[in-house]
């Protein structure tokens, strides 16, 4: 049997108004490393997963990211063009590539945590102490949904 539902309002639908949220704060955030550095989304977040975390292949930054691969591909082309990663093939496995940052690599790296931060802060003062740890309190509960795959039907 059919059950007959109220119109969905986007704009007071959870997932509809987080997604367009994160991809306004990011679009935001996109100006400023285009700005500096000529950077897509792609590029800036494998450069931010490898100087994070160190040596990583392209599948981890899949992971890590959430970004499709083709998209780290081009990224990963990208960083090894301008000089900001080496790519060091596994000795036992061919297939598979080892991503590290350069000095070079490094230095911009550096200095996008410094943008970043800066982001965050200004983002951060526009809220109440007590209102960041309600935010912060939101995400770790709808990023446990999320990592542990709970579903809601």
């Amino acid at each position: 049997m059919n059950k007959a539902y109220a119109p969905l309002i986007l704009e007071q639908f959870l997932p509809f108004r987080l997604s367009r949220l994160s991809e306004s704060i990011s679009l935001k955030f996109a100006q400023h490393y285009k700005r500096e550095y000529g950077m897509n989304r792609p590029e800036w977040r494998a450069l931010a997963a490898l100087g994070q975390l160190g040596m990583l292949t392209s599948t981890q930054i899949c992971q890590h990211s959430n970004m499709h691969k083709t998209k780290v591909s081009r990224a990963v082309q990208s960083l090894s063009q301008r000089g900001w990663l080496l790519r060091k093939r596994d000795d036992r496995d061919r297939r598979i590539e080892y991503l590290q940052l350069t000095p070079m690599g490094k230095r911009r790296y550096t200095k996008l945590v410094a943008l970043a931060h800066q982001f965050q802060s200004e983002i951060e003062s526009t809220m109440s102490s007590s209102e960041l740890s309600t935010v912060n309190k939101a995400l770790r509960i709808l990023e446990k949904l999320e990592i542990n795959g709970t579903s809601t039907q």
